[in-house]
């Protein structure tokens, strides 16, 4: 054999040795929709939850199950009913925690016109008999008037619920044990906007939003959260959010600074303690590496605005696409999509 010939054979071994071992990112379209979706969720048996925002008047759906790739409403279609007793309103983002509960958050800030009497809504439902265990309420005061109350996080340790309120930011602890709740870090730097624009594919969206994305660190000890319409992600000790020892000013002293990263919406762990993050400039999806690292993990023009994420048992990454700096004229179907777990 000639020289030329080992070399070649040489060249095709490496090649071949380099992409078994390279990562595999395969992105997958689990369900589609002609109406906008924000929030998804994975629970333990890997059921597939998502909530419909109500941002218009046409949104006959609030909370969906995805069942062989179609819409269904969740619970059933009563509570779909914004004007019964027990029904949705408004609703965000919906949550499993680690002990198998789907947690709904109802802004009650139906096409931001303001919060309704009663203020927003924590459910807790029951994915064994899908009947709600739990409804959480709030205090004037933990809300105000135009508060948005958008993403939730559960420390099933100690019984806590993290949100973010980016209406007028703030960051809402709620004690599950007690019911009692408290409104901390307003009008902080921290839960402000930096910019009033974001430049998303190509497309100035012009926007102000305060403290949105929020992540609850695999051991419990930090909470994560950044602004929608920003690049600073901060994080703040839980220990220092449940002493209500620490003053106002005391508290705001313990924030720190993580990292400046791309413009995301939604956040989220995975057991590795990487952290999860969109890309809403340029179509992405991003991985904080628990070595501080950033890593782009995939770029495609199908990932019109991730908005938020959830893990399945198997370390696969679900989220929605939300197109919402698009307009729609340009707004394809909103998709969920799979990114399957990296070898």
């Amino acid at each position: 054999m000639g020289l030329l010939s080992k070399s070649f054979i040489l060249l095709i071994m490496v090649v071949s040795l380099l992409s078994c071992s390279q990562p595999k990112t395969e992105l997958k379209v689990i369900a589609s929709s002609d109406r906008q979706w924000t929030g998804v969720a994975v629970s333990s048996n890997e059921r597939i939850f998502v909530n419909f925002p109500k941002w218009s008047d046409n949104v006959p759906v609030s909370v969906a199950e995805i069942i062989d790739g179609e819409v269904t409403p969740y619970p059933n279609s009563v509570w779909q009913n914004d004007k019964g007793a027990k029904s949705f309103m408004a609703v965000q983002s919906v949550v499993v925690d680690k002990k198998n509960r789907l947690w709904i958050l109802d802004t009650r800030n139906p096409q931001f016109k303001g919060v309704n009497k009663g203020g927003p809504i924590l459910y807790q439902f029951n994915l064994k008999t899908n009947k709600l265990e739990n409804e959480y309420r709030f205090g004037e005061g933990v809300f105000t008037p135009n508060s948005y109350f958008n993403d939730v996080r559960v420390d099933t340790r100690n019984d806590i619920a993290y949100m973010t309120d980016s209406g007028n930011g703030a960051l809402i602890v709620l004690n599950l044990r007690d019911g009692e709740s408290r409104r901390l870090l307003d009008n902080h730097y921290s839960t402000e906007s930096e910019v009033d624009f974001l430049i998303c594919d190509g497309i100035n969206w012009k926007n102000s939003v305060h403290s949105d994305g929020i992540a609850l660190s695999p051991d419990n000890k930090y909470l994560y959260y950044i602004a929608l319409t920003g690049h600073t992600l901060y994080r703040i000790s839980t220990a220092d959010i449940n002493n209500s020892d620490l003053s106002d000013d005391m508290l705001a002293n313990r924030v720190e600074k993580v990292a400046t990263i791309p413009a995301t919406d939604g956040m989220m762990f995975d057991k590795m303690g990487n952290l999860w993050l969109g890309g809403l400039e340029d179509n992405s999806v991003n991985v904080l590496k628990s070595d501080g690292t950033i890593e782009k993990v995939i770029k495609d023009d199908i990932i019109r605005w991730a908005d938020s994420f959830a893990i399945d048992k198997s370390g696969n990454i679900y989220f929605t696409t939300s197109q919402i700096h698009l307009p729609n004229e340009k707004r394809k179907q909103y998709q969920v999509l799979r990114l399957n777990k990296r070898n």
